[in-house]
């Protein structure tokens, strides 16, 4: 695919893609074509449709965004009859059927796309979602693995691939291929680089330092240090004790219930409550005194 379709579909797209080659500096700016302005009306429309209806929320007028959504697909339709190897076309309009759970006819113009640019992305990861849907972890894999490779900066792509390894673990572990240790340390692994690509993605970071306890043998005094730093990236007083509710936990595991007591005396929200007392029913009576 040449750069500049590379530059316009990760524009277009609703999730920050950087595709492959796209920001090599020997990468010369080529005029638009038609097809590709085109696109981009298309996909601001997209946008705007979009962006309304998350604004709008429970008010959402359905009736209305459905209209909007069959005009958006009559002219990615339109586009594509008038250019049937447009690969960014397909992938943007396969991703639009996605978000709009359209998923059988999303991963037809998926398919599409990937066998007129292999090369793409956003496309092998959505395929990927797909074949982790249907139940078939091993084949998704082999799709985020795509993405990755032709991305390796993007950090949804390897969260992704954390995500699937340990929800399908019995899956990767009956095909014989992988063990519980491998399993474990490309989970943390991919969860670590999608935490580390997006530092100001808390979601990332709290999913890192929750993966510990997914390890058949975890490294306790890391995990502690994990929550350490998602305390002090905290942003109110309450992620702040739920991340020291979680370092007590850790020290708990590691056998330092009276540093645990200590760092359970200083969360005080209420509604921290009911998981304080399930901790502090951990320790020894004196203990928890």
């Amino acid at each position: 695919m040449p750069a500049r379709l590379l530059n316009l579909l990760a524009a277009l797209l609703l999730l920050a893609v950087t595709c492959a080659g796209a920001d090599s500096p020997q990468a010369q700016p080529e005029p638009e074509t038609l097809a590709e302005k085109r696109l981009k009306d298309i996909s601001e429309h997209q946008r705007v449709l979009f962006a309304d209806a998350a604004a709008q929320g429970k008010d959402l007028d359905a009736a209305e965004f459905k209209s909007q959504a069959e005009q958006l697909t009559r002219e990615y339709e339109s586009l594509l009859r008038d250019n049937p190897k447009f690969a960014a076309g397909y992938a943007s309009y396969g991703y639009m059927l996605w978000k709009i759970s359209a998923r059988k006819q999303a991963v037809a113009i998926l398919l599409k796309a990937n066998q007129l640019d292999p090369d793409i992305p956003l496309v092998k990861n959505e395929l990927g979602n797909y074949l982790a849907e249907e139940g078939k972890p091993l084949e998704a894999l082999n799709y985020y693995l795509s993405a990755v490779k032709l991305d390796p900066k993007e950090p949804l792509y390897h969260y992704q691939i954390g995500t699937l390894l340990y929800e399908a673990r019995d899956e990767f572990l009956k095909s014989g291929e992988w063990s519980r240790a491998s399993i474990d340390h490309s989970m943390q692994e991919a969860f670590k680089n999608a935490s580390e690509m997006a530092p100001g993605r808390i979601e990332f970071a709290y999913r890192y330092a929750e993966s510990y306890y997914d390890m058949q043998d975890p490294d306790w005094p890391a995990a502690l240090k994990a929550w350490q730093g998602m305390e002090a990236q905290a942003a109110s007083d309450v992620e702040r004790q739920t991340m020291r509710l979680h370092q007590a936990n850790v020290l708990l595991n590691m056998g330092r219930a009276e540093q645990a007591r200590k760092l359970l005396d200083t969360v005080t929200e209420g509604a921290l409550g009911g998981q304080k007392q399930k901790l502090l029913a951990q320790l020894g009576p004196q203990q928890a005194k």
